[in-house]
């Protein structure tokens, strides 16, 4: 029987060393320990993808949290029968006893950490779900202050109204007026657009 670590942050630039020194006070070596640094949103991970293929029936497998298995409960409530039940690993989850398969062989203990993984299954739905409400409600209500997103508009110079009528009657070349107003031209003919229905309008 082996005892292994899996630990997973969602980016280079977090730190996994909280979880490398829970797992390894668990008797987890470094080399039984693998590490994957990208988004839990499915099991496509190289390192994770390496553990699943050196598991063997009876080993151990130690997380800290049942979040840095995954984040995406249905997926996971998958891995957790795979692993469990057609691979014959045993999972322990460091920060909830209850989710450690050692101690549940039983029929009441399949139960019981069946039933705690649908219900963090359908809390975190909801939170998800919480989650984009509260920021489409956050966007919708900055909007309405007046909040504008994504990239500033690029400043334009004072005298553009002048430069486009002299663009207009080929005074000067789409490469100068480009550069005098130190834009791309796919932005400079986005704003004659603008200002030829504005101008239409003043006239009317």
């Amino acid at each position: 029987m082996q005892t292994y670590g899996y630990a997973r942050v969602s980016s280079t630039d977090q730190n996994e060393d909280r979880q490398v020194i829970a797992l390894h006070e668990k008797g987890v070596q470094p080399e039984k320990l693998l590490i994957d640094k990208q988004s839990g949103k499915d099991f496509d991970r190289p390192r994770y993808q390496q553990l699943v293929s050196q598991l063997k029936k009876g080993d151990l497998l130690y997380i800290t949290s049942i979040d840095r298995l995954g984040r995406n409960y249905d997926e996971i409530l998958n891995q957790w029968r795979i692993l469990t039940k057609e691979m014959g690993v045993d999972i322990a989850v460091i920060d909830m006893p209850l989710l450690d398969t050692r101690i549940h062989k039983d029929y009441m203990g399949t139960f019981i950490a069946d039933l705690v993984l649908q219900l963090l299954s359908f809390v975190s739905q909801n939170e998800r779900e919480n989650i984009r409400k509260r920021q489409a409600d956050g966007i919708a209500a900055a909007k309405a202050r007046g909040v504008r997103f994504g990239r500033p508009e690029k400043e334009l110079p004072s005298n553009f109204t002048e430069l486009v009528g002299q663009w207009e009657r080929r005074e000067v070349s789409t490469a100068k007026v480009l550069k005098l107003c130190n834009i791309s031209r796919s932005t400079f003919f986005e704003k004659v657009k603008k200002y030829r229905i504005l101008r239409q309008n003043e006239s009317k």
